[in-house]
């Protein structure tokens, strides 16, 4: 089955289309993608009904499968037998950036899917305007990927740069304050001092999980910012540092534009209102 090269990036890459498992990612996907198959197993048909009907009111054919052959074209332990072929999502850095966007969350040589695809969660639930993977970053299609952004990579624009200075150029251009999430940053996220710098519009730039930032990236930041470890934790992953920071520069710019100051007892607290 051609299908089956799409579990890899160059088979991905060469398709221009990816694989989307499971009943939520599916879901997302035929509520605007381009969705070109859907295969089934029996037991997947009869869990999801509307799904089905759902793609068949779209005109994407419907193909029923054996259990074993939709494990073929899973990277998971326990398929679940809903998998559909999808157009690339990816768009030009321009068109992620266009439009004066007020957060865009920018991804730096990390290297993990998972945590790459709860990082554009976490960016789509805070109401981000894009997410752009920048220099030697994961493909966003990657199945692990997509499957941790429980279907958020069709909610919100996803550019990929290899060149992270351009990528630092366009953000810059579009009006952006770059903050680089960096746990030996002089900016304390919780001080009060922070809060007129979250409010801007920003570009928060996060590291790998082994080594964060590239010294490089962290040097050309307007800003580095540090999350405060109030308890014995020697740090917070990747995921939920960059929900954190997120969610900090969205409470703060909603203080701004609404005139409601954060509630006390959030892990904005500290911000004021500006």
């Amino acid at each position: 089955m051609a299908a089956r090269k799409l579990l890899r990036r160059a088979g991905r890459e060469k398709a221009g289309k990816f694989l989307v498992e499971g009943s939520q990612a599916v879901r997302e996907a035929l509520g605007g993608a381009r969705v070109h198959d859907l295969f089934v197993t029996p037991a997947a048909l009869e869990r999801n009904p509307e799904l089905i009907a759902a793609a068949e009111a779209d005109g994407v054919p419907v193909t029923i499968v054996t259990d074993r052959a939709a494990e073929t074209l899973s990277d998971t332990v326990t398929p679940q037998g809903l998998i559909a072929i999808c157009d690339l999502l990816d768009v030009p850095l321009s068109t992620a950036l266009d439009g004066a966007p007020a957060l865009v969350a920018v991804l730096a040589a990390v290297a993990e899917p998972g945590n790459a695809g709860t990082v554009v969660r976490a960016a789509d639930a805070a109401g981000a305007d894009a997410v752009v993977l920048a220099g030697d970053t994961v493909d966003p299609h990657n199945g692990k990927a997509v499957r941790a952004s429980t279907g958020s990579v069709f909610h919100l624009p996803l550019a990929r740069e290899r060149d992270t200075g351009a990528v630092l150029d366009a953000c810059r251009a579009a009006g952006l304050t770059l903050l680089a999430a960096d746990g030996q940053g002089e900016l304390d996220l919780h001080d009060p001092a922070a809060a007129e710098v979250l409010a801007r519009p920003t570009a928060w730039i996060f590291g790998g999980e082994a080594h964060g930032l590239p010294e490089t990236v962290a040097e050309a930041a307007d800003h580095r910012v540090r999350v405060p470890l109030y308890g014995r934790a020697e740090s917070l992953n990747l995921a939920t540092a960059a929900a954190v920071c997120l969610y900090a520069s969205a409470g703060a710019r909603r203080s701004r534009i609404t005139g409601v100051p954060v509630t006390p007892g959030s892990s904005h607290e500290a911000i004021k209102k500006v």
